[in-house]
């Protein structure tokens, strides 16, 4: 077996905390860390949000198949521990999810909004490339409902920032969440 497919065969037991990552990482170690290592490690998001395409990155990152795909469409603890992956990087970026009365999925900003902004709404900011990252993901694993509230949140978010945010960053984020866009 290739290196990409060991990898690739180790991210169901990782996202059900059964195996390590390819640095010895557990998903549980990662859903704790502060904002310091979510920040400054760089080859945890491509594990935490891994997609069909190989990362640009990290020759480490698993590439996610069809079968990875149908296994978290089926598996509501795998789609689980990916909400939980999303809420660790929501609370990162100063925002939050909740559920409306009527049942729709919201993110909005949290009260540590101001404070966590500085950290991410800046020119050029790699957490950019996480966001599309994590939108991909979530459309790509079955949690199309986060993706679009996040990406209406971003959208808020880019109106206000949009010198610091970008018109191209944010084209990126809506390809992400609506691929037959058209800009």
């Amino acid at each position: 077996m290739n290196h990409q497919k060991q990898l690739s065969a180790m991210l169901v037991p990782f996202y059900l905390g059964e195996q390590r990552d390819s640095e010895g990482r557990t998903i549980q170690e990662m859903w704790t860390w502060d904002f310091e290592e979510l920040e400054y490690i760089h080859n945890y998001i491509q594990w935490l949000f891994p997609l069909p395409e190989r990362s640009a990155f990290n020759r480490d990152a698993p590439i996610v198949d069809e079968k990875v795909i149908q296994a978290f469409q089926s598996n509501p603890h795998l789609r689980q521990n990916l909400l939980r992956s999303f809420t660790v990087m929501l609370k990162f970026y100063g925002l939050q999810r909740h559920e409306s009365n009527d049942g729709k999925i919201l993110v909005s900003q949290s009260k540590d909004y101001p404070n966590r902004k500085r950290e991410w709404v800046c020119i050029f900011d790699h957490n950019y490339l996480r966001i599309t990252r994590i939108l991909k993901c979530l459309m790509t694993l079955g949690l199309e409902n986060e993706a679009q509230a996040f990406y209406e949140c971003l959208r808020q978010i880019y109106r206000e920032n949009s010198e610091e945010i970008g018109g191209e960053t944010f084209k990126y984020w809506t390809i992400a969440v609506k691929p037959n866009a058209i800009m």
